[in-house]
């Protein structure tokens, strides 16, 4: 590829290979069923939190590479929205696999990728996960993904995609763990109130009961 995709472009992309691969039944996808499945919390890294606009012009983008389509049904009252990675790229079965799971969720290794994936393609091995990125990494046409240098303290290298470009280096220091938010924040809080609320409860019951006796 000419232009090296964004953020917003492979996450709208893996999203949608995604969804055909899991939920068949409901793809193509519409805007707002394609703006939830990229924000959805399982299987993503980072998680994000995409407005309407930001998916449209990602799909706009991505029609211009010839990745992405609006598919219009005479009997549907919405556009729906596909992916070409296959026949552009000239991606198999077990490479677009492999590749979604990279663009969902960041470098991984090949066990990780196995484990992962398989959700969207039976691999039966880590040979044959090995044998999809091999193939991605040696393309004629330049290649999608690339094996990174194992990171101190590792035992297996990751391997990362390219339709974003080279990946940026990455810090020796292992990443602190993620903060929660204002929102997850409030949810424990009213959680704990809630569960407070009922221990008291039980406990007057408790108290009440004895009393009477």
């Amino acid at each position: 590829m000419q232009t090296p995709l964004s953020q917003e472009q492979t996450r709208v992309l893996g999203a949608l290979i995604e969804k055909q691969l899991t939920t068949p039944e409901y793809y193509p996808l519409t805007l707002n069923a394609l703006l939830a499945a990229c924000n959805q919390k399982s299987n993503r890294q980072p998680v994000v939190a995409y407005d309407a606009d930001t998916i449209q012009r990602a799909l706009e983008a991505l029609r211009g590479h010839g990745l992405a389509r609006e598919i219009h049904d005479p009997a549907g009252r919405v556009p729906r929205f596909g992916h070409r990675a296959n026949a552009v790229l000239g991606l198999d079965a077990p490479q677009v696999a492999v590749l979604c799971e990279l663009l969902l969720r960041g470098p991984q290794t090949v066990s990780e990728l196995r484990s992962r994936a398989s959700r969207l393609h039976n691999f039966n091995s880590a040979a044959q996960v090995e044998e999809a990125l091999a193939e991605l990494a040696g393309r004629e046409e330049g290649p999608l993904v690339r094996r990174l240098e194992r990171r101190p303290g590792t035992r297996e290298e990751r391997w990362a995609h390219l339709l974003a470009g080279e990946p940026a280096a990455e810090s020796s220091v292992a990443p602190s763990p993620a903060q929660p938010t204002r929102t997850e924040l409030e949810a424990r809080v009213t959680r704990l109130e809630e569960e407070v609320a009922r221990l008291r409860a039980e406990l007057d019951e408790l108290i009440g009961g004895q009393a009477s006796s």
